[in-house]
């Protein structure tokens, strides 16, 4: 019972002192803009931030394929609600590339809008085929809870050690909106998302986009601009990123944002060897197809986002 309690005690002070040394920093040390060096970051056991050192093609691994390099996929499976922009779910077993409902609206967007820049888009809902090896980027389109845990295999977990070895050899990977509302039980995503989760929101309503870095992904985007979403908020808050866009809007909720001065939707980092382009904002079909307000905007800043995670721009540049 004492070996059991001293257990206990040294697990529990072993894991505030390496959250505190992750993770205590000023709530304004991640000033908007802010690019802050970084390298093993004990809390999650990985190379994270923004300095490329972190990068797998930058300690001796290969670049992807010829083929891959113009190739993302895009996993949409979703494992609770779905949010409307998805559409109708693909069946169970659709493997690769299934037909399209028409309200497949993000996923048909999302492919036309790469193939206007010669990129092919795969996409799946089958976690039996999510295996990133042959793509630049993956793209983690508004799936939720478990949806990289696949019952159906004899190791359920293997969406999961396919995503984790596919960051560690270079990948890339685009996380949009409700991507933060999902696999809250592995740690590890968590702190793909930059050490971010969803917590809450409020409703659904116009607030103001800020362009708060010079950035491939963010070039040519306006100073600030009109948008409509959700305006997620999270907990834990990002930390260790490059802060890409802002918002100005009373989020609602009671996530930790909503005590802020600064309501962070996008940023980019790297972390355990890949690129991560992360971002809450895509709520709303009408952002996909072209009809919401900021909806040019937006495209502009995800087609770039991805081309930028794929390694076909530079990533996550410094100021």
């Amino acid at each position: 019972m004492i070996q059991a309690s001293l257990r206990l005690g040294f697990a529990a002070l072993a894991a505030c002192m390496s959250v505190g040394f992750a993770h205590a920093q000023p709530a304004r040390a991640d000033a908007p803009g802010s690019v802050k060096k970084s390298s093993h970051d004990v809390y999650y056991n990985v190379c994270r931030g923004t300095d490329p050192a972190c990068l797998a093609q930058n300690n001796g691994w290969p670049e992807v394929s010829a083929t891959a390099k113009t190739r993302v996929l895009i996993y949409s499976r979703t494992a609770g609600p779905r949010h409307a922009n998805l559409g109708t779910a693909a069946a169970p077993g659709a493997g690769l590339n299934p037909p399209m409902a028409p309200n497949n609206v993000m996923q048909a967007k999302l492919r036309e809008w790469l193939a206007e820049e010669g990129i092919t888009a795969d996409w799946t809902e089958d976690p039996a085929r999510f295996s990133p090896n042959n793509y630049a980027a993956v793209i983690l389109a508004s799936g939720n809870r478990d949806n990289l845990f696949d019952i159906a295999q004899t190791s359920p977990t293997t969406p999961m050690t396919n995503l984790r070895q596919y960051m560690r050899r270079g990948g890339g990977v685009v996380a949009i909106h409700n991507a933060f509302g999902a696999n809250y039980n592995w740690p590890y995503y968590e702190g793909l998302l930059g050490n971010a989760n969803f917590f809450d929101h409020g409703p659904n309503r116009a607030g103001t986009v800020n362009t708060l870095a010079a950035d491939p992904s963010t070039a040519g985007l306006p100073a600030t601009w009109a948008f409509q979403d959700e305006w997620y908020n999270l907990t834990p808050f990002p930390t260790n990123v490059k802060f890409l866009l802002s918002a100005t809007v009373n989020p609602g909720g009671t996530g930790a944002a909503t005590v802020r001065d600064f309501h962070p939707v996008a940023w980019c980092q790297y972390f355990d060897g890949g690129r991560v382009l992360a971002t809450t904002l895509g709520h709303n079909a009408h952002s996909f197809d072209g009809t919401g307000v900021g909806a040019a905007e937006f495209k502009k800043f995800i087609v770039q986002g991805i081309k930028s995670a794929m390694g076909l721009t530079p990533f996550c540049t410094e100021q």
